[in-house]
């Protein structure tokens, strides 16, 4: 039994769904236990913990293995997979292996891996709608748009925007433009959508409370806390290599 019904409920703007993205089980576990009603992964985060650079350089197998772990640490708690484009698989294999992995949402980008560029909209909204027939309502899907990721010039929000209703007709359940950050834009956007935006959490950017305020219906912190939690290991091991008790 899914539990996209409870995941997208948990998606009301102005009180959002905060996401302390994990990348293994006890990472889950810890997230779980801290009492968040929700679990997502970070493809980066969960590339790097297995040995892999991220932008699907991670054998599709061994991802959804790390999210199968993640679903079952979290013990009942819906998990969302960063799938990045969904690893070459067809959409209907896609919503297959992500329910075969206890998630009960995914996070889908419209830019190609390694390069960059952005998929065309028409063609994302396309992928988007077949992974839709694929899973009906038991797949929250979380559309990424990377044009502030992959800022080449123009009319940044009037893309964002234009992509971003292409994929709620498809039938994405939310919008994530990552990395915008700039308040008089997130409210902007939020506004002009008027569905569900999810917003990254950066150093420098908007508090969660500002982002409750600015109307955000789903906050991500990426692979932010891996970053921070590997950074604190190097140094516990630093004065492991100095002859310093670490403790």
């Amino acid at each position: 039994m899914t539990n996209a019904p409870a995941l997208r409920a948990l998606h009301v703007p102005g009180t959002p769904l905060v996401l302390p993205n994990v990348w293994d089980a006890a990472s889950s576990r810890a997230v779980r236990q801290a009492g968040f009603p929700a679990i997502a992964t970070s493809s980066a985060a969960v590339a790097h913990a297995l040995g892999y650079d991220d932008g699907e350089r991670t054998p599709v197998a061994e991802m959804m293995a790390a999210v199968a772990r993640v679903s079952r640490a979290a013990e009942g708690l819906p998990v969302t997979a960063d799938v990045e484009r969904g690893y070459g698989l067809k959409p209907a294999e896609l919503v297959e292996r992500l329910a075969e992995a206890g998630a009960s949402g995914c996070n889908l980008e419209d830019s190609l891996p390694g390069s960059g560029d952005l998929v065309d909209p028409a063609a994302q909204a396309d992928f988007l709608a077949e992974v839709r027939a694929a899973a009906g309502d038991a797949l929250v899907i979380n559309a990424r748009v990377d044009v502030y990721l992959h800022a080449r010039g123009g009319d940044l929000r009037r893309e964002a925007v234009a992509r971003g209703r292409r994929y709620l007709e498809a039938g994405a359940d939310c919008v994530y433009p990552i990395l915008l950050a700039a308040e008089d834009e997130i409210a902007a956007l939020v506004s002009e959508l008027d569905a569900p935006v999810n917003v990254y959490f950066g150093a420098g950017g908007p508090s969660v409370q500002r982002l409750a305020e600015l109307g955000v219906a789903r906050i991500s912190f990426g692979s932010g806390l891996h970053q921070a939690s590997q950074a604190f290991t190097e140094r516990l091991i630093a004065e492991v290599r100095e002859g310093r008790d670490p403790f």
